[in-house]
């Protein structure tokens, strides 16, 4: 049994589901594994994220430990988002998910050019 945030798990893996339980957080990881951003870099290359829910996902994942907020005391506020080490150990996981999605979509779809 594995206790977590205050949750009983019989196995690691809705642990994982628990964290990852929408689309967003991994949009929010993918890109941060490009490097540091700052609040609107993300919000212009994430898709379709409103500014609330970019910020409520920005901060569950620093909660979680997987991202590092950093404000500087400047006009205009300027903030960095970064992967933890913890988040960095995603990047396997993530690059095999997106391999996997390319062969989905050669099998069952199509890429469409804009």
């Amino acid at each position: 049994m594995y206790l977590v945030d205050g949750k009983e798990y019989v196995c690691t893996v809705p642990v994982t589901l628990s964290i990852f339980n929408d689309k967003w957080k991994l949009d929010v990881i993918w890109y941060l594994l490009e490097g540091e951003k700052r609040y609107t870099e993300l919000f212009q290359v994430i898709n379709k994220i409103t500014k609330k829910t970019l910020t409520a996902k920005l901060r569950e994942l620093e909660e979680k430990g997987l991202i590092n907020r950093v404000a500087y005391a400047e006009v205009p506020p300027k903030v960095i988002y970064s992967l933890t080490p913890l988040g960095k150990e995603l990047k396997p996981l993530l690059e095999e998910m997106y391999k996997w999605g390319m062969k989905y979509v050669e099998v069952r779809g199509e890429i469409v050019e804009d």
